[in-house]
């Protein structure tokens, strides 16, 4: 597998970096929504600091994500009609803005309360916006908020790859897949598995 993108499929990188923030995300969101299940304060707190790790690790990722982006090539667009290039092209432009939006909500959150922000305990990252109290509410909601609208993207963008795949038949998911065949490659019959 190549690492970088071609014109007939995305390569490893940008793999990585597609699955790697989509699993990071729902698993942190899951994992967010869960919180109020622990069982006794200390318990919360600790896995408050991991949900606020992963958000920090979330905004690294897609940092360089959008850097190697920046330099990466692009399979070329598959057949479609206008409205869906341009549906599509919103889709995948919202999906950037709220996977960097949701974690630096989060860690304006953090910075209204006035909490210490550590990454996995290896050290404190400085706060963005300074303590107060009257905006704690505001900015708990906007989070939340951004969680679900970013919920909402996702569900176009998975259903929009599933209609590619089931009914278009076309390689617009299988090209983004780790260990995907395309159908429609030419020139997978001489690569080696």
């Amino acid at each position: 597998m190549k690492l970088r993108s071609d014109a007939n499929r995305w390569g490893a990188v940008a793999k990585f970096f597609h699955w790697i923030v989509a699993l990071a995300i729902l698993g942190n969101g899951v994992f967010g929504l869960c919180m109020d299940l622990a069982g006794n304060p200390m318990q919360k707190i600790n896995w408050l600091a991991l949900h606020k790790s992963i958000g920090l690790t979330v905004l690294a990722l897609m940092l360089l994500r959008l850097a190697w982006r920046m330099g990466d090539g692009r399979p070329r667009e598959e057949p479609a009609p206008q409205w869906q290039q341009l549906g599509a092209r919103v889709v995948h432009a919202l999906l950037y803005l709220l996977a960097l939006a949701l974690p630096l909500s989060g860690w304006w959150f953090n910075s209204v309360t006035g909490k210490p922000l550590q990454w996995f305990k290896l050290f404190n990252l400085p706060d963005i916006a300074a303590k107060d109290d009257a905006l704690k509410h505001l900015s708990h909601a906007v989070h939340e908020y951004l969680f679900w609208f970013l919920v909402l993207v996702l569900v176009a963008h998975v259903g929009a790859a599933l209609k590619h795949h089931v009914f278009d038949r076309d390689d617009v998911l299988r090209r983004m897949l780790p260990f995907g065949k395309l159908r429609n490659d030419s020139t997978q019959a001489g690569e080696r598995p």
